[in-house]
């Protein structure tokens, strides 16, 4: 009875440890994303003021080159941060799986029945992804 409740325990947590690194990742592309969105703007403003558009030109403005650069690494970067989220949902997807499975075998033992709190992550998961 014991070995079953830490099982259940041990399952429940890594359905919090996913869903808590899950949100972890989309906070930050939210913020990248928010970030190149300034920074175009910023690169717009310096390329009216300065009246030059075309980067290679000789009197292109510094710091449009420079936001431009960084714009460019943050959109790498949400691309990562794109693929580490795909991954991160499975991962979840497996862990509420091997919780379900956890609390299925806790069922035919006698056990106290389903968390309701994991079954509203579950459920919530499914309706948000």
């Amino acid at each position: 009875m014991k070995s079953r409740d830490n099982l259940l325990r041990l399952k429940h947590f890594q359905v919090e440890d996913k869903t808590r690194q899950l949100t972890q990742i989309e906070m930050m592309i939210g913020e990248f994303t928010q970030m190149a969105t300034e920074l175009d703007r910023q690169i717009q403003m310096e390329e009216e003021k300065s009246g030059i558009t075309d980067t290679t030109h000789f009197a292109y403005p510094t710091f449009a080159k420079a936001a431009r650069q960084r714009r460019d690494n943050l959109e790498g970067s949400i691309k990562e941060l794109m693929v580490q989220k795909e991954g991160a949902e499975e991962a979840l997807a497996n862990a509420e799986e091997e919780l379900k499975k956890a609390q299925m075998l806790d069922n035919r033992g006698g056990g106290s029945g389903n968390d309701p709190v994991v079954d509203a992550q579950v459920e919530n998961r499914a309706l948000i992804g």
